[in-house]
């Protein structure tokens, strides 16, 4: 029996990799690597499965919130960048027979007609639980409720326009 599908937000900082970038790669796919939490690769690592939807959140952004909906396309795998001296997320301590960090891939599925800022979320009685608007959460990889997926979704304007 096919494991039930699960649901995540995914943090990005638009001047780096927005929603339009995704949209715009090739086959709309991108790996998800750099995450250097072990929170966050315990959750890639362990509970994100392909066919999964994701929340493309824009941090660090002015203001934040969700920019569209992606799915998980290819489950955990050893992040490359972690061994290769030279790129930022080089981790010393990490080896390839005993890798340290993981990634997923995710592909982009649409930009959301009305951008959703974290204000308004927070506003939302219906997401008061959910991880993004708790104070101090700042991990790259959060999980989110169905019913959260589903709110989010209708705020965006993509509910009953996104096929997962």
């Amino acid at each position: 029996m096919p494991a039930k599908r699960r649901y995540w937000l995914l943090k990005s900082e638009p001047d780096v990799f927005s929603i339009d970038h995704l949209l715009k790669a090739k086959g709309k796919r991108t790996c998800w690597d750099g995450v250097r939490n072990y929170t966050a690769r315990n959750f890639m690592r362990d509970d994100m499965q392909v066919g999964d939807g994701v929340l493309y959140y824009h941090s660090n952004a002015k203001p934040p919130g969700i920019a569209g909906v992606a799915k998980v396309v290819k489950e955990g795998y050893p992040d490359p960048t972690q061994f290769d001296p030279k790129d930022s997320h080089f981790d010393p301590k990490s080896k390839p027979e005993d890798p340290r960090w993981m990634m997923v891939d995710i592909q982009g599925v649409a930009a959301s007609p009305s951008f959703v800022p974290l204000d308004d979320l927070k506003a939302n009685a219906k997401l008061e639980a959910m991880a993004v608007v708790q104070r101090g959460q700042r991990l790259s990889v959060q999980p989110v409720t169905p019913a959260e997926w589903r709110e989010v979704l209708r705020m965006s304007g993509l509910k009953g326009k996104v096929d997962l």
